[in-house]
């Protein structure tokens, strides 16, 4: 298990580079904090992960959303979308076949929208222990330690705490860890803000009942919950989508859905893949759980079909001048 110091150093030295499938469940592990109200505080004791090779108590979710106009032969589906796992999740080295293409986008003032739109999105897995739970409604399950999505908003709180000289031990020792405060406050444009949100100054031994359920139940390997690493004829397909996305084609489920399909939308009979990213998971609202990690903002509108058509024109343009 890493060391509060151990995690501190791989921090700073990510911070100083950086400056420059899917395990389902059906019940209610995954503690939906984005449903609290506005002005409340959930209290979350996180746990380290079960897998002692992460120097981290979190993994990292990426994932990348094709959007589709409908999908081919169903004219009561008028917009569907699909997501599909970056492969820089599993290795940086490994380069998403999106990603290759979409980064040359930016440098054109035209395309950093469109960009934009098909850059992967982060989130983050934590364990832990509901010590103050303001969601009335919200059963706790036969074990106890939930999953929590977290956003990069309130996943930066955490790290960046990390580096905090006063704390003095890791904040998931089971002796003398701290509490995180999730506090929900009212934000620009009706999303919820959670720049409030901090450890807790105070530290606090595990209960007896906490104990005994990681002694029960054991800790999750967090890691068993990310989408599965996408071999290369998923890769193809992965392709395939993007670029029947981006022209503006409806999505076609004889031709993916075996390997990835949106929500809702059941496998081609005959399907032998088991591969979809319609998961059973609860999830948290997109402009709470994932942040687009892109290397320019630009404001959220949509294009009119005309620009979309320009910038295809552009694109298609471009890739015929380099070939």
């Amino acid at each position: 298990m890493a060391t509060l110091a151990d995690i501190r150093a791989r921090i700073a030295a990510q911070e100083n580079k950086g400056s420059g499938s899917t395990q389902k469940q059906s019940d209610n592990t995954i503690y939906p904090h984005w449903n609290a109200d506005e002005g409340t505080t959930v209290t979350a004791r996180f746990l380290p992960d079960g897998d002692n090779k992460n120097p981290f108590f979190w993994v990292e979710k990426q994932i990348i959303k094709l959007p589709f106009n409908g999908v081919k032969g169903n004219s009561e589906m008028k917009r569907v979308e699909v997501q599909v796992p970056c492969t820089e999740m599993y290795d940086p080295k490994w380069l998403c076949p999106i990603l290759q293409e979409i980064r040359p986008w930016y440098k054109d003032e035209s395309l950093k929208e469109l960009a934009n739109k098909y850059w992967k999105k982060r989130s983050y897995f934590f364990q832990g222990f509901v010590r103050q739970n303001p969601i009335g409604d919200d059963a706790t399950p036969n074990n106890p330690i939930r999953r929590f999505v977290i956003s990069s908003q309130i996943k930066t709180i955490i790290q960046a705490s990390l580096m905090d000289p006063e704390i003095e031990e890791l904040p998931t020792d089971f002796v003398r860890g701290l509490d995180f405060n999730i506090r929900k406050i009212a934000g620009k444009g009706g999303y919820a803000d959670y720049s409030t949100s901090s450890w807790s100054r105070k530290e606090s031994a595990l209960t007896q009942a906490e104990q005994t359920a990681i002694d029960s139940f054991g800790l999750f390997n967090l890691v068993d919950f990310l989408p599965k690493k996408p071999t290369d004829v998923e890769l193809r397909i992965i392709k395939e989508m993007f670029d029947a996305s981006v022209d503006g084609q409806p999505y076609d489920l004889e031709r993916w859905g075996s390997y990835y399909r949106p929500y809702g939308l059941e496998a081609p009979s005959g399907s032998t893949a088991d591969t979809t990213t319609a998961t059973t998971e609860t999830s948290a609202p997109a402009d709470e759980s994932e942040s687009v990690d892109s290397p320019v903002v630009v404001p959220k509108t949509s294009p009119s079909s005309e620009k979309a058509q320009d910038i295809l024109a552009m694109i298609r343009a471009r890739n015929t001048k380099a070939a």
